[in-house]
């Protein structure tokens, strides 16, 4: 604590100030009764008890039509007046109440941040499928094959595949005019294709190439034709044989292509029309037989208690045998 000075001045404005005390922070003169400087607010003198002490001046607090004295808002006591100090306030927050806010609000930037980064469209990098929209011919279990693409069986009936003649086993090395080699190549042809449009199809079968014309079809109408067979009121159609256990015959030097049935059940109606184990199925309902989701696929979409031509090479014969079907 710096000492006070004493003054004594005789000048304008001074009065009598005999035994006044100067402070000595700011200079100012002051009453010796003062407990604080006016201008500054510098405690005179006081211990620590006395300095929190509100002062009041003789002609200020209390007198008739004076106005109240406020210190020097930079005063160590400004901001511990009280009643109606028009100084600016501090927020009533702690040190951890400050700290959990500013955690907060880092927090929620980020999750800003991570929206607007999930937002920003991205370059497709090459050699990864994203789900855009294309064109559906309706077949499944598309993969690469010598010289083209294949699949495993077309999905349901009035598919464009269906219409087209496509079954499962066909390799398409022509799309629209364009050569197909890989299975990446035919879906990014699906996806430049537009819905709708009829195009020419180039395909193998028993090593034979073969051309037939297809239109395409959008996601929705393809899921609406596979709904409209899966709930069909008529049921699908029962063979009596084991799809599990059946094996894709392809022979090319004897011209040989079909599947083979592994297992007929018992009292089926495979069984009951003279199909036996080992039997080749080449035709189904005069569809040609490929592969084992095709035979499938045919035996479902036949209608139950109707009558369909097998036709089976049994002990290098061609059979052409009636099936009434069952109902699965």
């Amino acid at each position: 604590m710096q000492p006070q000075q004493k003054f004594s001045g005789s000048g304008p404005g001074s009065g009598d100030q005999s035994g006044a005390i100067v402070c000595a922070q700011c200079g100012s003169p002051m009453p010796p009764e003062m407990r604080f400087c006016r201008a500054c607010g510098n405690r005179l003198g006081e211990g620590p008890a006395e300095y929190t002490e509100t002062v009041r001046l003789p002609n200020s607090a209390g007198a008739p039509g004076a106005a109240p004295f406020y210190p020097s808002v930079n005063a160590p006591l400004a901001r511990q007046a009280a009643g109606n100090y028009p100084g600016r306030r501090r927020l009533g927050f702690s040190g951890m109440t400050w700290m959990w806010i500013v955690l907060g609000l880092f927090f929620a930037s980020g999750g800003g941040l991570s929206m607007l980064v999930k937002n920003v469209g991205r370059i497709p990098r090459s050699g990864v499928t994203f789900s855009a929209p294309r064109s559906y011919f309706g077949v499944d279990g598309l993969k690469s094959a010598d010289g083209g693409v294949t699949f495993d069986d077309v999905v349901a009936p009035g598919l464009p595949a269906d219409k087209a003649g496509l079954v499962g086993g066909d390799i398409v090395t022509s799309f629209d005019g364009r050569a197909v080699t890989d299975e990446s190549e035919m879906m990014d042809l699906l996806r430049q294709t537009p819905v709708g449009k009829t195009v020419e199809i180039i395909y193998l079968r028993d090593g034979l190439t073969k051309k037939t014309q297809m239109t395409t079809i959008s996601e929705d109408e393809f899921n609406r034709l596979k709904d409209v067979f899966n709930k069909r009121p008529e049921g699908r159609g029962k063979f009596g044989f084991d799809s599990d256990r059946t094996t894709a015959i392809r022979i090319p030097e004897t011209k040989t292509y079909g599947v083979r049935i592994d297992y007929v059940d018992s009292n089926g109606p495979a069984d009951l029309f003279g199909i036996k184990a080992g039997d080749i199925i080449t035709d189904f309902d005069n569809v040609p037989i490929r592969t084992s989701d095709e035979l499938l696929s045919r035996v479902r979409r036949a209608l139950p208690h109707s009558s369909v031509e097998v036709a089976v090479l049994r002990a290098g014969q061609v059979l052409k045998i009636p099936v009434t079907m069952g109902r699965n």
